[in-house]
C-alpha cells in the first residue's frame, strides 16, 4: 500500500507499507507529526536525520541509527533533510498477535525468568551486527538501481543474447501504420501510444496517417472493428451478444448505434441466417 501526502507546493512524503513494515520517504526540509503507535516499533534511518520529542528530551538519530518505540507512547517526530540528504526510513511494527505467535513458536527461552523488565520509553539502539545485517538487506529498496542491475544482470546470465537486444540504441523502425492497427484495432489507444507503438513522434504519427487514410485514428478503428463484428455474424454465425465485446467496444448499446450507422440496420439483422 502507498499513501501519498502532500503540502502546498506538492507531494512531501511518501509511505509505502508492505505488512508492517512501511518505507518512508520525506521531500521537504522539516516534517514533524504527533505519533502514537499501538504497537511495538523500530525505526530505522536510512539517510536525513529523525529526531523524537517527548516533551522532556530530545532524541536525535542519523544516517545508520535506529529506534525503538513502545506501544500506546506519545511523541513528537521530526523527520527532516540532513547535509543534502532527504528523509528515508524503514519502520517495523510488532503487532500484539505477530508477537503473540513468535511467543508461541519461542516457547520458555523468550522470557528467561529473573530478567528485569524494560521501561516503556524511546530507546536509541546500538548498533549490533543483527540490526545492521537486518536493514542493510532492506535499504536496496531505497535505491531502485540497484535491483534494476541485479536484474539486467540475471538476464544476461540466463542468455547473453539479451545483450544484442537491450544494447540496441539505435531509432526504431516505423512500422506500418495500417498493418499494426489492423492486428491491433480491439484496443484502446490514444495517439500518443499510436505514436510510440509505430516508431513516431505523435507529428510524424499524425502526418503519416493522413496520406493512408481520409478518416481519424479514432474513427477508422470503430469502422475497423464494426467490419470484423460484420464479417463474424454474417459469415461466422455468431450472435451480437458474442460479437460486440470482441471486437473492442465496452457496451453493445454503442454498438449497436455505431453499426447501424455504419450499415443502415440493427447488427441483430446481420446476425440472421
Amino acid at each position: 500500500m502507498k499513501e501519498t501526502h502532500e503540502g502546498e507546493s506538492g507531494p512531501l512524503k511518501l509511505i509505502f507499507n508492505y505488512q508492517n513494515v512501511f518505507y518512508s520517504f520525506f521531500y521537504d526540509d522539516e516534517s514533524g507529526c504527533v505519533h502514537r503507535s499501538r504497537e511495538y516499533a523500530v525505526n530505522y534511518v536510512y539517510s536525513g536525520e529523525m529526531i523524537l520529542d517527548n516533551g522532556q528530551e530530545q532524541i536525535h538519530a542519523g544516517k545508520g541509527e535506529c529506534v525503538f518505540i513502545p506501544r500506546d507512547h506519545h511523541i513528537t517526530m521530526y523527520k527532516r533533510t540532513y547535509r543534502g540528504e532527504r528523509y528515508c526510513g524503514v519502520f517495523l511494527m510488532f503487532t500484539r498477535d505477530f508477537l503473540r505467535e513468535m511467543f508461541t513458536r519461542m516457547g520458555a527461552s523468550a522470557m528467561p525468568a529473573g530478567e528485569e523488565r524494560l521501561k516503556p520509553e524511546v530507546v536509541k539502539l546500538p548498533q549490533t551486527a543483527e540490526l545492521t545485517s537486518l536493514f542493510a538487506s532492506m535499504t536496496p529498496f531505497f535505491d531502485p538501481s540497484v535491483k534494476l542491475q541485479e536484474g539486467l544482470l540475471a538476464l544476461l546470465h540466463v542468455d547473453r543474447r539479451f545483450a544484442s537486444l537491450l544494447f540496441d540504441f539505435s531509432e526504431p523502425w516505423k512500422i506500418d501504420i495500417l498493418d499494426f492497427m489492423s492486428k491491433n484495432y480491439m484496443y484502446e489507444f490514444s495517439q500518443e501510444e499510436l505514436a510510440h507503438y509505430t516508431g513516431r513522434s505523435l507529428a510524424t504519427f499524425k502526418r503519416d496517417f493522413k496520406k493512408v487514410s481520409d478518416l481519424t485514428p479514432e474513427k477508422w478503428l470503430i469502422r475497423k472493428r464494426l467490419e470484423v463484428a460484420y464479417d463474424l455474424m454474417r459469415e461466422g454465425g455468431r450472435r451480437v451478444a458474442d460479437v460486440y465485446a470482441r471486437v473492442g467496444f465496452k457496451n453493445k448499446s454503442h454498438f449497436s448505434a455505431a453499426f447501424k450507422r455504419l450499415y443502415g440496420f440493427p447488427p441483430s439483422a446481420a446476425a440472421l441466417p
